[in-house]
């Protein structure tokens, strides 16, 4: 895993190499634009016209050496200023100083400035932005957002918050963001995912040493998969060694969510699938899928003894939130058992809250507000912030899900990689429910270790999901594609 960081842990990187290691700021500063600017011309080498925007700080700094290397390349080079001038100081006037000794104009961009550009070069806003952008940057970002050039984000989009991956009013939509020094954690959740485009990091040449002397709590998952469940199955084995899976769900009228969680559960690799859902449709489960065990329950004690038989315990697709529904939900909870909440599960717990450090929550941002008394959209300003109180309130492991899904059991928080726009449809948090319950029900017969086996399972949805697309694209994308993707990449294919 690839350890993420605050934009303050970025900066306290920057001053140790400055400080400890004797690099001065501006070569650090001539080594990020000559990285920038080498990754720009190695993906559009066609590029004859740059038009570069600048911020008075560092950022724009940065910006105005990658104006003079264009120059240099003999590229048509304009360079557009935001901010007083006038307050520039330190390393971001030394290179302005010496991008204008090169012959390098620069043009103070007003609303409606016209440029022609191949690449547009952001170098604005960084790291440091606490509020929302207006006013001139708002209009600059708008028109970044519709030129028709390329677009090359310096460390940061402008507009998007470091820490949180929220847009800030306005945020540049960038198709290549090249970042420096340290990963900063907002460019790969929220919004993040939306204005980063293809990410690109560059240590900049600062010791490994460093990095040890920062403690960050935030790791990003590798984008392949590594888990012991790859490897091949002995030869002698049988399906009780690959554990049970109990899925709880399935209110009258409602039995698409349950089935869709046991198929994902059995295409994960686990031994045995059984629904415990309304009678009115445990039949025809067993009609469209007969490897499902199927079982219709009127009341909470008829699931004693499937629980009893369970490894992992799935409890909330389409479960509802009828007497009938809680009468359920009230016998589950009791199990010390692994426990994954979804859907109407969580919605049945936010209304009477315990602690249970067995469970995993799936929540997607809508859920995670009620189950903080907050709303979607307070989640999505924070999302670091928000799984924080979530675990804390409710113990466990949370996963919540989105662009950039977070996992969380109190001690590192990992980010998902992977996962795309087109997974934004009916059943994907099913589908993920009986990935996860599969994947844990054969590691508890296996070296149970929670976390690793939640978090591979979060990839190896979200993987599934990218191969889908792939196929045919994301929209139209449905739950049920990722099926067969799910079964080759749970076979190391």
């Amino acid at each position: 895993m690839i350890p993420l960081y605050t934009a303050a842990q970025s900066r306290e990187l920057d001053r140790l190499a400055i400080e400890q290691e004797g690099i001065a700021g501006y070569t650090l500063m001539k080594r990020a634009a000559a990285c920038t600017f080498h990754h720009l011309m190695s993906k559009w080498p066609e590029c004859k016209r740059v038009v570069v925007f600048c911020g008075v700080g560092n950022n724009g700094g940065d910006g105005y050496i990658i104006a003079q290397l264009a120059h240099a390349s003999g590229l048509q080079v304009e360079v557009y200023q935001l901010g007083d001038i006038q307050k520039q100081k330190g390393d971001a006037l030394t290179a302005r100083t010496d991008m204008q000794a090169e012959g390098l104009q620069i043009k103070s961009y007003v609303v409606g400035s016209l440029f022609d550009a191949d690449i547009i070069i952001d170098a604005m806003l960084g790291t440091g932005l606490e509020r929302d952008v207006k006013d001139l940057w708002s209009s600059a970002i708008q028109a970044i957002n519709l030129s028709s050039a390329k677009v090359v984000a310096v460390d940061i989009p402008s507009g998007l918050h470091a820490d949180t991956g929220c847009q800030l009013g306005e945020a540049v939509v960038a198709d290549i963001t090249v970042t420096f020094i340290g990963r900063k954690q907002g460019l790969f959740t929220a919004d993040g995912k939306a204005c980063c485009g293809e990410i690109i990091f560059d240590s900049l040449g600062i010791p490994i040493s460093l990095y040890d002397q920062i403690n960050s709590d935030t790791r990003l998952l590798s984008n392949s998969l590594s888990s012991p469940l790859l490897k091949p199955r002995n030869a002698n084995s049988y399906k009780g060694q690959h554990g049970h899976v109990l899925i709880v769900g399935g209110a009258k009228g409602m039995n698409g969510a349950v089935t869709m969680a046991a198929i994902a559960a059995l295409r994960s690799g686990c031994g045995l699938v059984s629904v415990a859902t309304h009678p009115t449709h445990a039949m025809s489960i067993n009609l469209t899928q007969p490897e499902i065990m199927s079982h219709g329950v009127e009341t909470g004690n008829d699931l004693n003894h499937l629980i009893e038989s369970a490894d992992v315990i799935i409890l909330g697709p389409g479960l509802g939130q009828s007497a009938w529904a809680n009468d359920l939900f009230q016998t589950v909870i009791k199990t010390e058992k692994p426990l994954i909440l979804d859907a109407d599960g969580l919605n049945l717990l936010a209304s009477d809250p315990i602690q249970k450090s067995t469970w995993i929550f799936t929540p997607h941002p809508g859920e995670a507000g009620r189950l903080l008394n907050s709303s979607a959209s307070e989640i999505q300003k924070d999302r670091f912030r928000a799984i924080k109180k979530i675990q804390e309130k409710y113990t466990g492991t949370c996963v919540l899900k989105g662009a950039g899904t977070l996992i969380y059991d109190g001690g590192e928080i990992r980010v998902c990689p992977a996962g795309n726009p087109g997974m934004a449809s009916a059943g994907m948090g099913d589908v993920l429910s009986g990935v996860l319950g599969g994947i844990i029900a054969q590691a508890v017969k296996q070296s149970f270790d929670l976390i690793e086996n939640v978090a591979f399972g979060v990839l190896l949805h979200a993987l599934a999901g990218d191969a889908a697309a792939k196929e045919n694209g994301e929209k139209g994308l449905l739950a049920t594609d990722l099926l067969p993707h799910i079964r080759r990449l749970i076979n190391g294919k």
